[in-house]
């Protein structure tokens, strides 16, 4: 059986509640996503991806699987999650563009991301959520995007 939206919030933010811990979730959760589509989409494609279109890469096709969740978990949410899903695309195509490799920025941005993380985790005195189940991982961006919809009376 599938968990609603509020089940996975509930277990999700019970390891989520020192204020310092909920500041860094807020900055590091939206740049560990845009740091793991940054790696994704600068490992080599087939030919095949680049014959359908020369923005398929495995950076978007992770963002549409994503999204499919996200349909399937709350159609509401989803449709909250796809400003911040071009937004991480717009940041990427644009990182890629740079001096650096995208490869190696990303690496950086995820290490820095996922050590503000674990401070956080430490302040909170309790294990990341993702350690109990891996779908943690897709829950956090959607989480913070939850929090909001509470804020403004939003049904998801």
């Amino acid at each position: 059986m599938l968990k609603t939206p509020d089940q996975w919030f509930d277990e999700y933010g019970a390891s989520h509640q020192n204020p310092v811990n909920k500041v860094l979730h807020w900055i590091c959760v939206p740049l560990i996503v845009i740091s793991l589509v940054g790696l994704l989409w600068s490992i080599p494609v087939p030919q095949a991806f680049i014959e359908i279109s020369p923005a398929l890469n495995w950076g978007t096709a992770f963002v549409m699987a994503a999204t499919v969740y996200y349909f399937i978990l709350s159609f509401s949410l989803a449709l909250g999650m796809l400003p911040f899903v071009i937004v991480v695309v717009l940041a990427v195509g644009w990182m890629d563009r740079l001096d650096w490799p995208l490869w190696s920025l990303s690496g950086a941005i995820f290490v820095v991301a996922w050590a503000g993380q674990f401070v956080g985790h430490a302040l909170e005195g309790r294990r990341p959520s993702f350690f109990k189940d891996l779908q943690f991982l897709m829950i956090g961006p959607v989480w913070l995007l939850g929090s909001v919809y509470r804020r403004l009376g939003i049904p998801y």
